[in-house]
C-alpha cells in the first residue's frame, strides 16, 4: 500500500523521532517525500539536508514554490510561510531512513532482509542469493550495484545502496509485488550516512576487506569501522555470516548481538568447501558431503557461493533445494563474463575488478582455467577523482600476472586520463616495462588487445564490468566493455 493510499500525516511520518522545533499543522497529509526541491509534489514533504557539495536548506524556498507544504530541516529557517509545516530534526541525514520507513509503511518489516558488505564480492553474493531463491520459486527483490530487481523486473541502479527515500520506495514496491526476500548490497558510504538506519536485517554477510574508498574515509581503520556498523546494528535474532579467511571478520562481530557463523575455503569452519576441478565451463566442488557443479569460475566465486549457501541454510532453507538452485546460478553481469570470438579460439573476459585485490583475484582465476597456456592480455585503468594510492598497485598486479598490459582510461571524471596512467606506471618494475603499453582511448585500447591476441590467448578487460558508460568531464558517455570487446574479437 502506498503512502498516498494510507493518507499518512506529518505526525505519523515522524512518529517516535526526536523533534527539536515544530511550526504548523502536524495533522497535514503527506502526499510525497523528496530530497530534490524540483521533484516535490503538491502537499509533499521536502527534506533539506546538508551534502558534501550543496546544502538543501538553500532550496527550501524553491521547494515551497513548487508545492511542498512540509519542510524537514536541520537548521531552523528564519523566514517561514503560514501555510507550510516546518519540522527541525537533529541529524536529519541519519533520521531520514526512519522517516522514509514510516512514510512507506515500514516495508522492510515484511521482508527477509539480507545485507551483503565487504570490499569485493558484494554484487556477486547478492545476485547469487537472488538467483538461487528465484530458482527455488520465491518472489525476491535485489538491490545491487549492477541494478535493482523486483522479481524479474529490472530498474537501473544509480548507487550501490540507494538514498533512504528511494530505498524504502523500492522495498514498498517489493512488498506490493509479493516479495518475501530482499538481498541488498550495503556500501560503506551508506553505512556512514545512515541510509540503512532502522532496517531489521535478518542476516548480514561479510565478504572481505581490502584497499578501497580511502579518498572518502581517509584511512583503512575508518573504512573498516564503517563496515562494522552493519553488524553493530544486528539483533540477537539475526545471523552474521563471516568469511573466516579475512582477518577483519573478527573485527566486524566484536560487540555484535547477532548469532555468528563462519564460512571458509581451505580451513575448518561452520561452512566449508573444497574445489575439485576447474575449467572454463565452471568448477566442481565438494560441499556438505556432496559434489556440486557450478557454472561459475574462480576461487573467489566459490567463496561467494559458499556465503550464499551458509545464509540460506541458516535461514531455514532445505539443503537439497539450495544445492540444486546453486548449480543453476550464473552470477552477476560483468563479473568474469566470458566472450568468445567467432571461431572460439580467443577468449575475452569482462570483469568489474577495480581494486588491487579484485584484479589479483580475477587474474588468478584466469590462471586456473587457462589450460591451453595462452597469453593473458589485460586492459586496465583507474577511475579519476578517487583513491589515487591504488593506481600503482593496480598496474603492478596487472604486469606481474599478465603477458601484456594495455593501460587506458577508466572513468577519468574530471582528471586528465594521461595523468592517471602515468601514476599507474610508477608501480611497474623496470624488468616488466616491456610488457606495458599505454592507449588512452578505452575503445582503441580494447581493439589493440584483441588485435594482439592469438589463438588460445585470453583478453581481460577490467574495471567497469556491467557499466554502460564512461564518466568524462562530468558527462556520461555511452560505453559498454562487453559490446566493444565482442566487436573487437570478431
Amino acid at each position: 500500500m502506498t503512502a498516498k493510499e494510507r493518507h499518512i500525516t506529518v505526525e505519523q511520518m515522524l512518529k517516535d523521532l526526536p523533534l527539536q522545533n515544530v511550526a504548523g499543522d502536524m495533522s497535514r497529509p503527506v502526499l510525497g517525500l523528496s530530497l530534490d526541491s524540483r521533484g516535490v509534489v503538491s502537499s509533499g514533504a521536502f527534506a533539506a539536508m546538508k551534502g558534501s557539495t550543496s546544502d538543501g536548506h538553500d532550496y527550501i524556498t524553491a521547494a515551497t514554490e513548487n508545492g511542498a507544504q512540509i519542510i524537514l530541516c536541520e537548521d531552523w529557517p528564519r523566514e517561514r510561510k503560514d501555510n507550510v509545516t516546518y519540522v527541525q530534526i537533529d541529524n536529519l541525514r541519519v533520521q531520514l531512513s526512519n522517516i522514509a520507513a514510516n512514510y512507506y509503511g515500514r516495508p522492510a518489516d515484511h521482508l527477509k532482509m539480507v545485507a551483503v558488505t565487504g570490499t569485493n564480492g558484494k554484487t556477486s553474493v547478492a545476485t547469487m542469493g537472488y538467483q538461487a531463491l528465484r530458482h527455488m520459486g520465491y518472489k525476491v527483490g535485489l538491490l545491487s550495484t549492477a541494478g535493482f530487481k523486483i522479481n524479474d523486473e529490472n530498474f537501473e541502479a544509480t548507487h550501490t545502496t540507494p538514498d533512504p527515500i528511494s530505498l524504502h520506495d523500492l522495498l514498498a514496491q517489493m512488498v506490493e509485488e509479493g516479495c518475501e526476500w530482499c538481498w541488498m548490497e550495503v556500501s560503506s558510504h551508506a553505512l556512514d550516512q545512515g541510509r540503512t538506519e532502522g532496517i531489521p536485517f535478518s542476516a548480514a554477510i561479510f565478504t572481505n576487506l581490502s584497499h578501497e574508498h580511502l579518498d572518502y574515509h581517509g584511512d583503512f581503520a575508518s573504512y573498516r569501522n564503517c563496515k562494522k556498523k552493519l553488524f553493530d546494528q544486528l539483533t540477537s535474532e539475526a545471523v552474521a555470516i563471516i568469511n573466516k579467511n579475512d582477518k577483519n571478520g573478527t573485527v566486524m562481530i566484536q560487540n555484535s548481538n547477532a548469532n555468528t557463523v563462519y564460512y571458509s575455503i581451505g580451513s575448518m569452519a561452520d561452512y566449508s568447501l573444497k574445489i575439485l576441478e576447474q575449467s572454463l565451463e565452471g568448477m566442481i566442488v565438494k560441499l556438505d558431503g556432496q559434489e556440486l557443479h557450478l557454472i561459475l569460475n574462480g576461487h573467489y566465486n566459490a567463496a561467494n557461493m559458499l556465503a550464499v549457501y551458509a545464509t540460506l541454510i541458516e535461514m531455514g532453507q532445505s539443503k537439497e533445494e539450495v544445492l540444486v538452485a546453486l548449480s543453476k546460478v550464473t552470477g552477476a553481469e560483468g563479473r568474469f563474463q566470458k566472450i568468445f570470438d567467432g571461431s572460439g579460439h580467443r577468449l575475452g573476459i569482462v570483469d568489474f575488478a577495480h581494486t588491487p585485490d579484485a584484479l589479483e583475484k580475477v587474474l588468478t582465476a584466469i590462471e586456473g582455467v587457462n589450460t591451453k597456456g595462452g597469453r593473458v592480455l589485460t586492459v586496465v585503468g583507474c577511475g579519476g577523482d578517487r583513491d589515487r594510492t591504488k593506481r600503482p598497485k593496480m598496474a603492478q598486479i596487472a604486469a606481474e600476472k599478465s603477458d601484456k598490459v594495455i593501460l587506458t582510461s577508466d572513468n577519468p571524471r574530471t582528471e586528465v586520463p594521461e595523468a592517471i596512467i602515468e601514476e599507474m606506471k610508477t608501480g611497474i618494475d623496470e624488468t616488466m616495462a616491456h610488457k606495458v603499453v599505454s592507449v588512452t582511448d578505452r575503445r582503441q585500447a580494447i581493439q589493440v588487445a584483441a588485435s594482439m591476441a592469438e589463438p588460445g590467448d585470453i583478453v581481460l578487460v577490467a574495471g567497469k564490468g556491467h557499466e554502460k558508460y564512461q564518466e568524462i568531464n562530468n558527462k556520461r558517455v555511452v560505453f559498454d566493455d562487453v559490446q566493444v570487446l565482442k566487436e573487437a574479437l570478431k
